[in-house]
């Protein structure tokens, strides 16, 4: 591989070579050919392609250094200095840039070149020996955090100790004597550690820096970041060498961070944040709040407009909204890099509506700029506006969306008190990157420093969590164990309501109302709706989850889960004895009848179920307007019903009361509970098993859809009925299950006088049934996807089990990308859905397609659903306008 190129001038590259030069090295070459002429300072960036081999290997590719160094040289030739002279010294900063987006997660280290004699020629150079101090005293302090794994709690410890003895209360007022003091301080720190002088060789200092960025990829906070957001752990992390400019050289620098629109909201007009005489590390940190571009506006007004203009063309030229960090260097602007904006979903669903209106781009381009997942973020809560509540304190909305939830002062606690259920708010004076397990946890995030473009806000958004930032009047005392809010004391565990739309927090009771579908979200969605060729349906159970799905823009119900309409105490007591009594007559040889006049126990248990499914079916049918409405019949491991534990408290009782025959039967029931535990449930008498053995179930439920079918039809709607038979393993199954669902569809149909066509199709949820899908395909309608149980039955594991033990494991460990029950298993899983969709289609062309696990609102899942060319996904209803918007995606791409 000697010969393999590791390093590229960015006059060499350009954006198509993103995955090579990473994200901020290939906008960084774009740039040089898009701005005006010395606009970008001069560097080098070193290969995604050299850092995979860095992890693969432990060492660097052969050839690297020396193409590192001739970069140096270049870029030296370039800017007229050199790298380490004393008088007049070459600056270079080391930063990450991995092909995708990954804010705040890898590592970056400043200033590189400084040392005892550098240090001097700067100060010289400068005119400011505070500026030079304190530029050596940021290298010390982020090359041994970042590459000497020194404690940044020392160095902080330090610096505090340092305002508190100068009597100051910024860093910045500390003057050059000072700061030269506490570089002493540093160095010795640093070496007390390390064991080691700190390395006084600039190319040394290069060397080691870029090493720690490859380093950085495998951090603990990037891989929890590439796992919550599904990036690859194989594409690896260029590097930028850039030349240093400095905002922090007094009154007429500074340094910032500016959106060329509101990333929050979407609305026109740069927005973004500035900070007099500071290096872009003081603004993205959050530790100092920040003036807006207002602020710049009046203290520097040309360079405003250099801005403006700068921000305008990049647009422009890569016609999505920019975030875009920028240095003014003693009045002169340069641009240090731009990328698409982390932005909320209600940003991204207007720019794309407004940059259609403005011609930036056609109707496709625009839709290809929202990432659908995100959507999410748009059906978030917000205060109701009836309540009236005390504002403790407002700070900026950095990302829209209400939350209310007990405080927690640190990310580590927000993971616990999570996974125990609990909603809670992350409260922080600041975040930084190895808070995201937090952030992930969290209902929403208040921070009290930093702005629209500080850490917090940028990971709050890429995540859509509401988020307050810059609420001054939040202080968490030095011990973490109280806070106040506007003056108010308060503790860990009370809780609050925070407003990422207003910016308002309030320890008051308020209540938080569903979202409502704007105007813009509907102009997107119907967009989406012309592009895409997957139907979309919704998982419905109810009425009222029916008719949000239908205004949601489902177009039909794809699953109702018959077992979910028996929780509740009264029914899922029928629901028991249904089953006991049937046990009891299958044991007894009796005939299982489905007609309550035929008497007995388990018919007048179905009967008395009959007519609450007759009704659950009519109001779900009556919602849907004529919609198909696919109903599942009963599908539950018979445990969710049948607890044995129940059955021995009902003999204990019994007992008690000495009555000898109400004891026998309880005893008989506990006898006939305990005979249908089972070792595996969800792999034994379930779906199509539990129809074959107790048939009048099955027939019971054909009936009662067809009647409240019949009814609604009475009413002027003409309902379009599916019924689906579950876990089917044997063409056998199925023809005897169809044969005796469609015999009660027929009686019911007599009986009510009415003429109605039905659907019978099946469950595709064990690998035997995708493997034999021809023949299943010659007696179903249709085939419906069961994804989730499709996944547990191909995998060998239980999905509960699997989450709550190994599973988390093997997501930290990188042995999978992602949940495969949050998205499909493609070489697995998805491979048998491809076999059992062209088996199926193969004995049945017009063979009706789809799937209702919940893969089916997953947006990558979707982008498969597409490729194999099934009809339809269905999903939960507040997930049906993602599916809407990823089928459109997926048709484009």
């Amino acid at each position: 591989m000697g010969g393999e190129i590791w390093v590229y001038p960015f006059s060499e590259g350009s954006a198509e070579m993103r995955e090579l030069l990473g994200n901020k090295g290939a906008n960084l070459a774009e740039m040089t050919h898009v701005l005006a002429p010395d606009r970008v300072p001069d560097g080098f960036t070193v290969t995604t392609t050299a850092c995979v081999e860095y992890m693969r290997s432990g060492e660097v590719p052969d050839g690297f250094d020396e193409q590192v160094a001739e970069g140096v040289a270049q870029l030296e030739s370039a800017v007229g200095k050199r790298f380490g002279d004393p008088d007049d010294p070459l600056l270079l900063s080391v930063r990450s840039g991995a092909p995708v987006s990954m804010p705040g997660m890898l590592d970056t280290v400043l200033n590189l070149g400084l040392n005892d004699g550098t240090v001097a020629g700067l100060a010289a150079g400068s005119g400011n020996p505070r500026f030079a101090w304190d530029s050596r005293r940021r290298l010390v302090q982020m090359f041994s955090e970042v590459v000497e794994g020194v404690p940044a709690a020392e160095f902080e410890t330090a610096l505090t100790e340092a305002r508190e003895n100068a009597g100051v209360e910024l860093d910045r007022d500390l003057d050059a004597d000072e700061v030269r003091a506490l570089v002493a301080r540093f160095l010795e720190i640093n070496e007390r550690h390390t064991g080691h002088a700190f390395p006084d060789d600039p190319h040394e200092q290069l060397r080691r820096a870029i090493r720690a960025v490859f380093d950085s990829w495998k951090n603990e906070r990037a891989v929890t970041y590439r796992r919550l957001n599904g990036i690859p752990d194989h594409l690896g992390t260029a590097v930028t060498v850039q030349r240093m400019v400095f905002g922090n050289l007094g009154q007429t620098s500074g340094s910032g961070v500016a959106f060329t629109r509101d990333p929050s909201d979407g609305a026109p007009g740069a927005d973004g944040d500035f900070l007099l005489d500071a290096q872009g590390e003081d603004v993205v940190a959050g530790v100092r709040n920040t003036e807006d571009l207002d602020g710049l506006a009046a203290r520097m007004p040309e360079q405003h407009a250099e801005l403006l203009e700068s921000l305008d063309r990049l647009e422009k030229h890569y016609r999505d909204i920019q975030d875009v960090e920028y240095t003014i260097e003693r009045g002169r602007l340069y641009i240090l890099q731009t990328r698409s904006a982390k932005r909320h979903a209600l940003a991204a669903v207007r720019f794309a509506v407004d940059a259609v209106s403005e011609s930036l781009l056609d109707r496709e381009g625009a839709l290809r700029t929202i990432d659908p997942g995100s959507l999410d973020a748009l059906l978030h809560d917000s205060f109701d506006p009836e309540d009236s509540y005390e504002e403790l304190t407002r700070g900026v909305a950095a990302s829209p969306g209400a939350a209310r939830g007990a405080i927690v002062l640190s990310a580590g606690e927000a993971e616990a008190r999570a996974a125990e259920g609990q909603d809670v708010i992350l409260v922080r004076p600041f975040t930084s990157a190895d808070d995201v397990g937090g952030f992930d946890a969290a209902r929403g995030i208040l921070t009290s420093q930093g702005g629209k473009s500080s850490h917090a806000a940028i990971v709050a958004r890429g995540m859509g969590r509401p988020c307050v930032c810059g609420a001054a009047e939040v202080v968490v005392d030095s011990g973490g164990e109280r806070l106040a809010i506007g003056g108010r004391e308060l503790a860990p565990g009370d809780v609050i309501a925070i407003d990422g739309s207003t910016g308002v927090v309030t320890a008051d009771e308020v209540h938080l109302v569903p979202p409502r579908v704007s105007d813009t979200f509907t102009q997107v969605l119907e967009w989406a709706d012309d592009m895409r060729r997957l139907g979309v349906r919704a998982n419905a159970d109810t009425a009222e989850a029916a008719r949000q799905a239908r205004e949601l823009g489902a177009e039909g119900i794809g699953l109702c889960r018959t077992e979910h309409m028996f929780f509740g105490s009264d029914r899922e007591q029928l629901v028991r004895d249904m089953f006991i009594a049937g046990e009891l007559e299958r044991s007894r040889g009796v005939g299982e009848s489905s007609d309550p006049g035929a008497g007995g126990e388990f018919a007048d248990a179905l009967g008395r179920l009959g007519e609450l499914q007759r009704s659950d079916f009519a109001a779900i049918l009556h919602e849907m307007r004529g919609l198909p409405v696919t109903i599942r019949l009963l599908d539950p491991p018979i445990h969710e019903f049948v607890d044995v534990e129940s059955f021995r408290r009902d003999l204990t009782d019994a007992e008690r009361t000495g009555n000898r025959e109400a004891i026998e039967r309880a005893r008989t029931r506990l006898e006939v509970a305990a005979g249908l535990e089972e070792t595996n449930p969800m792999l034994g008498t379930r779906g199509a098993r539990l129809g074959l053995l107790l048939p009048g179930l099955y027939a019971m439920q054909g009936r009662a859809a067809v009647e409240a079918a019949a009814e609604v039809a009475g009413g002027g709607d003409a309902p379009r009925l599916e019924l689906m038979l579950p876990l089917i393993a044997f063409e056998s199954e199925l023809e005897s299950l169809r044969g005796l669902v469609e015999r009660a569809i027929d009686e019911a149909l007599e009986a009510v006088g009415a003429t109605l066509e039905v659907t019978i199709g099946t469950m595709i949820e064990l690998p035997r049934a995708c493997l034999i899908a021809g023949a299943l395909a010659r007696r179903a309608d249709f085939f419906s996807f069961g994804t989730n149980d499709l996944t547990q039955t191909a995998l060998g594991l239980s999905r509960d089990d699997a989450e709550r033990g190994f599973l988390p494991a093997y997501l930290a460990g990188a042995l999978v990308a992602r949940s495969p029950f949050e998205s499909l298993d493609r070489e697995g899983v998805g491979e048998l859905v491809r076999i059992a969709v062209e088996r199926g289609r193969a004995a049945d062309a017009s063979l009706k397609l789809g799937i209702c696990g919940e893969h089916g609102g997953d947006p990558e899942s979707i982008e498969f659903f597409h490729e194999v060319g099934l009809d339809y996904v269905s999903c939960s209803p507040f997930r049906v306008p993602i599916a809407r918007v990823a089928a459109a995606r997926a048709a484009l791409d």
